[in-house]
């Protein structure tokens, strides 16, 4: 199987690459400067050249606070790319695997989302998301649209390789404790996508398509992520690190974010057979992989 993955140094392409070298299944990257979200123009082009069996629309626009300022932007890159390259995958004849995020929703229901919950993104980073998601739907039937939430791994910038920094300088931190989501690797997410993509191509069933919820079991608030973080680090031999637990009114930022994240995956689970680990699990790992300096 050959993947196509829009993006060069993404969470999630970065985890694909490693996964898939893993697996016998060929990843090719496609980015920037050969294909630019941007312009939608040289998507078709680069894409069609690798002659994929599935392609993956990984790379988005992801700076939540400076979409606010940047709106075009932002809907450029995350709705009229992902609609690009859904039709450059319909044109080809293959299926599309789009990521998506939990901003989508207002985080205002108290239990976690399902995807038949009404979306409302309270930020101009959700609305563009979520307006990818609708025109990925419109230009390929023959997609799989993936949510997640609070992703980390051990490659880019994420909130527990911050933390993992700022713990060489600091004894003390405040975070944010009054919102809640799922963190989710994005090893899991690529083996994940891996498993889709391989239903994709040989069952044509049609419930194998449309809009699904993929992240890891378990919840935490950004807090408790961090202690447990910090737990984890005190095994590795470092020091001990106070989290001092705050609202999200003293920690205020341009863009608003959802105080409830969680979201429902029963409907992967049913489908597809897929559950991902427990998010404590699954950190674990990721850290092991830092701090060991490698796989």
């Amino acid at each position: 199987m050959r993947i196509a993955v829009t993006g060069k140094q993404g969470q999630v392409v970065q985890s694909l690459l490693r996964r898939g070298a893993g697996k016998g299944v060929e990843i090719i990257a496609v980015g920037r400067p050969e294909m630019d979200l941007a312009d939608p123009a040289s998507i078709a082009a680069a894409l069609s050249i690798v002659n994929p069996d599935v392609i993956v629309s990984a790379a988005a626009y992801t700076a939540v606070d400076k979409a606010e300022s940047d709106a075009d932007l932002a809907f450029a890159v995350n709705a009229a790319g992902a609609a690009a390259v859904a039709e450059s995958a319909a044109r080809i004849g293959v299926p599309v695997v789009h990521i998506s995020t939990d901003y989508v929703f207002s985080g205002d229901k108290p239990s976690a989302y399902t995807e038949e919950d009404m979306t409302g993104p309270i930020s101009v980073y959700g609305q563009s998301k979520l307006a990818g998601e609708r025109a990925v739907a419109a230009a390929n039937p023959n997609h799989v649209i993936l949510r997640t939430a609070w992703v980390y791994s051990p490659f880019g910038a994420n909130f527990l390789k911050t933390m993992l920094r700022l713990s060489e300088t600091r004894d003390h931190l405040r975070v944010v404790a009054d919102q809640t989501g799922c963190p989710t690797s994005a090893l899991d997410i690529a083996d994940a996508i891996l498993a889709i993509a391989s239903r994709l191509v040989t069952d044509p069933a049609p419930s194998l398509r449309g809009t699904f919820h993929l992240t890891a079991s378990g919840e935490a608030s950004w807090a408790d992520f961090a202690e447990e973080i910090f737990v984890e680090l005190h095994k590795f031999g470092g020091k001990s690190i106070r989290v001092e637990r705050i609202t999200t009114a003293d920690y205020p930022t341009p863009a608003k974010r959802p105080a409830n994240s969680r979201l429902s995956c029963e409907k992967l689970a049913t489908r597809y057979g897929l559950r991902l680990a427990d998010w404590k699990q699954s950190m674990r790992i990721v850290m092991q992989v830092i701090l060991n300096k490698g796989f």
